[in-house]
């Protein structure tokens, strides 16, 4: 899942994004609107955490660019305001969800996470191929019954080439959804995840390399 958070308090705004990426989400921070729209034009999300009161360009502005440019983009609106006809215009905007500060953690994480489920389409409870089960929701793996330890960057990418169902996964893809825009594109960072996760994985391999072109699971 790919979250863009856009908040102008910068010490709330990068707390928001480092928990998110210990959630293992791949998570852009900007402080205004005018960088959030940038962002939105060039990368795709599958959900904005939308401060309201953002300076250069309002949120309510962003989040109506949002909703006109027909993206899958869930936004969840964030504001100190506990007014309940400002959480109603909010929603009018076309926000999905709507959270007043201060609020707990866990319940943006759970929020986003919801959030996410719907920007995407539907995928099985479970995900099973080549003898592998992942449940995303309990964020576990086996492989022919023997239950699998990954890292949180090991699962994602290993999700994301189950979600393909067997088609090639490019790795500009994987890098994208598992990682952030701020990679490195000519990294080694996907090279050296695959390998242990294939190590993890064991014998007979199923993560295979199509050269020049990136990396499934048949």
């Amino acid at each position: 899942m790919r979250v863009l958070v856009v908040e102008d308090e910068r010490l709330l705004a990068d707390a928001v994004g480092e928990g998110l990426r210990r959630e293992a989400l791949a998570v852009d921070v900007v402080y205004d609107g005018d960088a959030a729209l940038e962002r939105l034009g060039v990368n795709d999300y599958d959900v904005l955490v939308l401060d309201r009161d953002l300076p250069i360009v309002h949120g309510d502005d962003v989040c109506r660019a949002v909703v006109a440019s027909g993206a899958d983009t869930r936004v969840l609106m964030l504001t100190a305001a506990v007014d309940v006809a400002d959480r109603v215009a909010g929603l009018g905007l076309g926000a999905d969800d709507y959270l007043p500060k201060p609020f707990a953690f866990a319940e943006l994480v759970a929020r986003v996470r919801a959030l996410g489920r719907r920007a995407r389409p539907a995928a099985p409870p479970l995900l099973a191929r080549a003898g592998l089960v992942l449940d995303p929701g309990r964020r576990s793996v086996t492989r022919d019954g023997r239950a699998l330890g990954l890292s949180r960057k090991e699962f994602a990418v290993l999700e994301e080439l189950l979600r393909a169902d067997g088609a090639v996964v490019s790795a500009e893809q994987l890098l994208e959804r598992a990682w952030d825009e701020h990679i490195d594109p000519f990294t080694n960072v996907l090279r050296v995840t695959v390998m242990t996760l294939r190590r993890k994985l064991g014998e007979p391999q199923v993560v295979l390399t199509v050269p020049g072109v990136g990396y499934q699971i048949r």
